[in-house]
């Protein structure tokens, strides 16, 4: 076929998409797959944009003049300062005409958006940070949360998210644990789908209010050696499958996600973006996934060499590293044609076959034609306008750091305080007045700290002192490369002012924790986020000690991006809640739970150790793993799972349908919660399972089901959970999936740790 002669077949909107992309691509040019291949991100800059970041047709002539086209555009929402929505849409809308009528066959581009906790954009809405979102244990709430990111984005003409973070986190020194929603599989799997749904709703694509969701990272990021980003991660296969495998088979066989971006890391010496077994075997044999990957940020480089940073070696030149991503299946390259370039070559040369590329191609181009861009590309500014940051998100927002907090010790049931016998609190701590957001942040149109929260809620019946006490690091942004340690005898100085303060007040509210520079990815040599110790930074300690003296009460709100070894605050803090980030509504939802308007029901989606010492710490460890040590204590300072109320529950004995079944059936386990306390609140019953006997050595007890459920005083609801094959499953001595009969010991209560659980006993009979 003359490549030249145009059949405009493929623009027939009454073609079904798979239809449309298979005579769309007879008709491509080998130059014009490979520019499907490939992005571009700060390229933009020089590419598409003047120096205000607006787009210039003339300057994208220069680069795009070919008429080849482009596959993706990353970040749009970053052009120049950064645009708001109705500037980002009008963007969009702007590069997107030049691509569908200067490219020779009219393919439209893919805009790629960071989501992580909200669209990642100017005024674009500010949640809780994922980690914490794992302690909602609410999934429910979480694909509202991504639904209505997905309308924002989607509104300023983003097609698809770079998220969510399905690894599962069983390394806390490692400085991406915020972006997970913890160290459990089935919570991860849960919340994971949850987001998924959110972001991509019925995956119909209709009305322009969903995205692409992109799993990340694939696999086994989140538990690397040594605690650093993009270590090795040296687990069995077993392991593999079970643990950090399993969030993403379910979101992509449960949930349908559309893409997935494999990791930085290797696993038995082979690099996610080269690994066919994983891309090709696991992936798309295995799971029957029919998506696309998307590669993480100069990762088909790094199999090569990253100049400065690292190189896995296993490609003499940026050219090899092409062929081994592409053969393993990697889609598309981000954030620019580096590699991926050269893919003209190895077809030309005969290294690579087209009809390799063919597939690949494929895959992207059927979401172009489902999402109907080669249709209808352009969205309605006014409508972003409108839409992104709205009073309805806002509230959204709220709500989600509200069920994230988490109250970890309430002695003699200290809080909630009472403003009718509270004259003057003391506002005290690194993270009192400090917008906390938490890593791949947006700026939302509004954020509200500790101490602005606190002073609007009481208004003038409460006296608010504040003092900053200490300081974490130097500035803190997320954004800041180099983290600079606060000058200690700076802060000694403070911590004496911070006490004069402490000394006037009827009760102190400490905020500390870490900060977005003590915990956030590590991405580079001169960018750190990981850590060889979970103590508190700085001088915080320090601070706890002295405000602990003038024997004023202490109340204490934790942020971080991972957990933290905060025994002295524990020993020494009347009140402690677990914060996480969370979000641009942390004033808010700080002070409704501190005066108890909302009752925290918050859990913990994440072990938090007595120390580095105690790592690893997750609750799901084999029998054999924590026998004693010298000196200390082998349990954690908080288990997973666990969090208190302002009000007490009452969980009935569980009962069975069935107690003896076979493998093929399933039973119900049932019971009931009620509200005993003498408050409205929240319980989040948890069911673990242990097979008793087994071919190879099984956890102590693994999370198969939750529900969070909301009771009102002297209420009781009913809870079901379905136990089948799924839930007494694993990988037997033959690594085949399967349930052995025999025993199993069920546990249901309210956190991971045994006083906290009632047990039952199933028992599983052949067929």
């Amino acid at each position: 076929m003359d490549k030249h002669i145009i059949n405009l077949g493929y623009k027939d909107a009454s073609l079904s998409p798979e239809a449309r992309t298979e005579h769309l691509i007879s008709q491509m040019t080998l130059e014009e797959k490979v520019a499907q291949m490939m992005g571009i991100w700060n390229d933009k800059k020089t590419m598409l944009l003047d120096q205000a970041g607006n787009f210039d047709a003339s300057i994208a002539r220069e680069h795009f003049g070919h008429g080849n086209g482009l596959g993706q555009v990353g970040r749009p929402s970053e052009a120049g300062a950064g645009k708001n929505a109705r500037e980002m849409a009008e963007l969009t809308n702007a590069i997107q005409k030049f691509f569908m009528e200067e490219s020779r066959l009219g393919i439209p581009v893919f805009f790629h958006e960071e989501c992580l906790h909200g669209h990642a954009a100017v005024h674009g809405t500010s949640f809780s940070q994922p980690i914490g979102l794992g302690g909602t244990f609410n999934p429910d709430l979480v694909q509202k949360l991504y639904a209505m990111t997905a309308l924002e984005a989607r509104s300023r003409g983003a097609h698809q998210a770079l998220t969510p973070v399905v690894d599962v986190a069983r390394e806390p020194r490692w400085g991406r644990v915020e972006e997970t929603f913890g160290e459990d599989p089935f919570l991860v799997s849960r919340v994971g789908m949850a987001a998924i749904k959110g972001f991509q709703g019925d995956a119909s694509f209709k009305d322009k209010k969903n995205l692409v969701a992109t799993l990340k990272h694939f696999a086994a990021h989140g538990q690397p050696e040594s605690g650093t980003n993009c270590a090795p991660v040296n687990i069995s296969e077993r392991t593999l499958r079970e643990t950090f495998l399993y969030p993403f088979k379910k979101a992509i066989q449960d949930a349908g996600a559309i893409s997935i971006m494999p990791s930085y890391n290797e696993i038995d010496g082979v690099p996610s973006h080269a690994n066919t077994w994983l891309l090709q075997e696991v992936l798309r044999g295995e799971w029957g996934f029919k998506g696309y990957a998307v590669s993480d940020y100069y990762a088909i480089r790094e199999l090569d060499e990253r100049p400065e940073l690292y190189g896995h070696h296993l490609a003499e030149d940026g050219k090899e590293a092409a062929l081994l991503a592409a053969i393993a299946g990697v889609n598309i390259e981000l954030p620019e044609g580096d590699c991926y370039k050269h893919l003209i070559e190895l077809v030309n040369e005969g290294s690579l076959e087209e009809s390799t590329l063919d597939e690949l191609v494929k895959a992207t181009l059927f979401y172009k034609f489902k999402m109907g861009l080669f249709d209808d590309p352009y969205v309605d500014a006014d409508l972003a306008d409108e839409i992104v940051g709205c009073e309805a998100h806002n509230q959204l927002a709220l709500q989600a750091a509200r069920e994230t907090i988490t109250m970890l010790k309430n002695e003699d049931g200290f809080a909630p305080l009472d403003m009718n016998e509270t004259k003057t609190i003391a506002v005290i701590g690194p993270n009192s007045d400090r917008e906390l957001l938490g890593g791949y942040m947006g700026s939302p149109k509004h954020v509200s700290t500790v101490l602005g929260g606190i002073k609007h809620y009481v208004g003038d019946k409460v006296e608010i002192l504040h003092h900053e006490g200490c300081r974490i690091t130097k500035g803190g942004s997320w954004l800041e490369d180099e983290v600079v340690p606060s000058d200690p005898v700076k802060d000694r100085k403070s911590i004496t002012e911070a006490v004069e303060n402490a000394r006037q007040a009827d009760v102190v509210i400490l905020a500390l924790g870490g900060n977005e520079q003590t915990s956030r990815e590590a991405w580079d040599i001169n960018h750190m986020g990981d850590r060889t110790s979970l103590e508190l930074v700085g001088l915080q300690n320090e601070l706890i000690n002295a405000i602990y003296e003038t024997e004023k009460p202490i109340v204490a709100f934790v942020f971080n991006g991972r957990p933290l070894s905060i025994n002295n605050l524990n020993q020494k803090a009347s009140t402690i809640y677990e914060c996480w980030y969370l979000g641009q509504e942390t004033g808010q939802a700080v002070a409704e739970v501190l005066f108890g308007d909302f009752n925290p029901g918050g859990k913990l989606p994440m072990t938090v150790p007595r120390s580095v010492g105690h790592i690893p710490c997750y609750y799901n460890y084999k029998p054999s793993a924590r026998r004693g040590y010298l000196f200390d204590d082998t349990d954690p300072l908080f288990p997973f799972g666990y969090g208190l109320s302002y009000t007490q529950f009452e969980i009935s004995e569980p009962k069975l349908s069935r107690t003896v079944m076979t493998i093929s059936e399933s039973t119900k386990l049932t019971l009931e919660v009620k509200n005993i306390g003498d408050c409205y609140g929240s319980e989040v019953v948890q069911l673990y399972i242990l097979d008793l006997k087994s071919s190879v050595t099984r956890p102590i007890k693994e999370l198969k089901g939750f529900k969070r459920v909301f009771l009102e005083v002297g209420e009781r609801k009913r809870v079901t959970f379905i136990i089948g094959f799924e839930e007494l499953a694993f990988y037997d001595i033959n690594m085949d999936y399967v349930v052995e009969p025999g025993d199993f010991k069920l546990f249901v209560g309210t956190s991971s740790v045994d006083v906290d659980l009632q047990t039952t006993v199933l028992r599983v009979e052949p067929t």
